[in-house]
């Protein structure tokens, strides 16, 4: 028996199907249609794909709810209307930038055109590059605006359009909502100019690649060091990604001549035919690097995300074995390792600053207390860490900052997380350690013992389809309704809804607001739990993907390396018992 659409899903089929789209895309949806595929029809046309604060992200695929040439054209026709009232009378250009994914040349191709039928010139990479590079793109070249087609690290059967501004951030208030709003004005296909002007088009690529490479070699805080390690045993892999085109040039322009790169993993390919999901923050994206680091007794193993703006890397542990270490981990250690150098070479003047998201580990916040740095927390999204970089611009000085979702930014002359220049601050860290007779993994432990032990651990629940997306609405709701009164035995000393903007004192009762407007924060649905032990719980549905994340902090004294193995037991027990009290799963 076949179930009838409902009456908005109905019209948005009709709308295709009477409407001037190409005859491969109606014959699609009509062979839907025919096979009762009511399920697949739904998703594929309930909504129109929603045009975020980042851009577009969804699956490949026909419809209003999908990525296709259509629902690009769309996007792009409505920034190129921003663009242009957004510049009147300015000669504007825009840079583009893809990754490896199934149709993202393609859709490179497609806002080429669209932006240069509306007179707006275009910059766009010969093949496909990094997306910290397209941010570094947009400042050299002086262009208003930009865009790279990618999906992150999402499964293949996933595309996205990322947007950002002449800063080289992704866009924030107010250009967010303004594009946002032209995007939706575009509610025809026959507004969008398909027909490219080629003279507006000009290719780069090495133009770019060469002062880019240069920027990142300039980060490195001790040369010599890199120079008596130059042997680093380092193994990379760029899980099919954008990463090959840049990863092992900066590392050899660097001075690091033994890195091995895992061929089977090295071939840019949107179908990441040897792993689940081209993600390193999962072991199983890094299985096959880790098995060439065994086998040629490695020191450091790194692997970044197919648009190489997030990274991965593991290193021996005190007991041989090669270990992971997560996000939170190596923000921590790339900042350790930079305001120690910093303050060796006399840099801390009082001016300088590291920024991250709040769902990041405090420990970063408690290192920049102890030197003397100022740490701002952002709301989640590299885009707001740009923003906090833009607003201080000639004012303090930016050293570093990251998140714990695996990306991390050093200098500020990208806008964006950056897994190429984390590569070569990650090979330098565990250069630098080596050079001292240590491993990664010791930097690791006396950064826990000098600050304290922080274990954190991410709980990440997929809902798929309109159902999904109700029941994740339903448990934040339940969550503010039903705010937990202790966690793990420690009661709940303050509660922060950024939706709301509100801080609670628990124990008093009071609410206070969060101030809206500063620097990184402004209303999003996200809830934090805190407890009088330290222990922090965060809520927050995803903005790109079909999930709902719980991120869960915990800490404790390390007294010594020896004592490590106990206390990691403690947080990891301890993590599991705020998982089931909670019951985040």
């Amino acid at each position: 028996m076949t179930t009838a659409l409902d009456s908005s899903t109905q019209q948005r089929v009709d709308k295709w199907l009477s409407g001037n789209y190409d005859a491969a895309t109606k014959e699609s949806i009509q062979h839907l249609i025919d096979s009762g595929n009511t399920t697949e029809l739904t998703d594929s046309f309930y909504r129109d794909l929603e045009f975020g604060t980042g851009g577009l992200r969804g699956i490949l695929g026909v419809g209003s709810n999908r990525m296709n040439r259509y629902t690009v054209g769309a996007a792009t026709q409505g920034l190129s209307n921003y663009i242009n009232a957004a510049f009147p009378g300015e000669d504007v250009s825009v840079a583009i930038a893809h990754d490896s994914r199934r149709m993202s040349p393609e859709f490179a191709q497609l806002a080429a055109d669209i932006f240069s039928a509306n007179g707006i010139k275009v910059y766009l990479f010969s093949s496909l590059r990094p997306t910290p590079e397209l941010s570094f793109a947009i400042r050299q070249l002086g262009c208003q605006s930009g865009l790279v087609i990618t999906a992150s690290h999402n499964p293949p059967e996933y595309n996205g359009y990322k947007v950002y501004w002449n800063d080289g951030g992704q866009v924030v208030s107010p250009h967010d909502k303004g594009i946002i709003a032209e995007v939706n004005k575009v509610t025809s296909v026959d507004e969008i100019k398909f027909l490219g002007i080629p003279e507006r088009i000009t290719m780069i690529d090495e133009v770019i690649d060469a002062p880019y490479v240069e920027r990142v070699k300039s980060n490195a805080v001790n040369p010599d060091v890199i120079k008596r390690q130059a042997n680093l045993n380092i193994v990379y892999t760029p899980i099919h990604g954008t990463g090959i085109t840049l990863v092992p040039r900066v590392l050899d322009a660097l001075g690091f001549n033994n890195v091995h790169i895992v061929e089977q993993q090295a071939t840019p390919d949107g179908n990441f035919p040897t792993v689940k999901s081209p993600n390193p923050e999962e072991r199983a994206a890094m299985q096959l690097a880790l098995d060439l680091a065994l086998s040629i007794n490695a020191d450091l193993v790194m692997a970044t995300d197919p648009d190489a703006d997030r990274v991965g890397a593991g290193a021996r542990n005190h007991h041989g074995e090669f270990e992971l270490l997560n996000g939170n981990q190596m923000a921590s250690l790339i900042i350790y390792y930079l305001l120690n150098a910093w303050k060796d070479a006399g840099k801390l003047t009082g001016k300088e600053f590291v920024a991250k998201t709040i769902v990041t580990t405090d420990l970063i916040d408690q290192m920049c207390k102890n030197y003397g740095v100022t740490c701002y927390n952002t709301l989640t999204g590299f885009k707001y860490i740009a923003e906090v970089i833009r607003e201080l611009e000639g004012k303090e000085k930016f050293i570093g900052g990251g998140e714990e979702s695996y990306g991390y930014l050093i200098g500020d002359f990208v806008r964006d997380k950056d897994a190429i220049a984390s590569c070569a601050i990650i090979a330098e860290l565990t250069a630098y350690a080596k050079d001292q007779g240590k491993s990664l993994f010791d930097m690791l432990m006396a950064m826990y013992m000098e600050n304290g032990f922080y274990y954190e651990a991410l709980v990440s629940l997929t809902k798929k389809g309109k159902s999904g997306a109700e029941e994740i609405q339903q448990m934040m709701a339940d969550f503010r309704a039903n705010p937990p009164k202790s966690i793990a035995g420690s009661p709940v000393v303050r509660v922060d809804d950024y939706k709301a903007l509100t801080r609670l004192d628990a124990q008093s009762g009071t609410s206070t607001a969060i101030e809206a407007g500063k620097m990184g924060i402004e209303s999003s649905n996200v809830l934090q739990f805190f407890t009088e032990d330290g222990t922090k719980v965060s809520a927050r549905p995803s903005g790109t993907e079909p999930k709902i994340k719980f991120y869960v902090s915990v800490r404790e004294p390390l007294a010594s390396k020896e004592a490590f193995d106990e206390t990691y037991a403690q947080l990891k027990a301890k993590v599991q018992r705020v998982i089931d009290e909670l019951q985040l799963t």
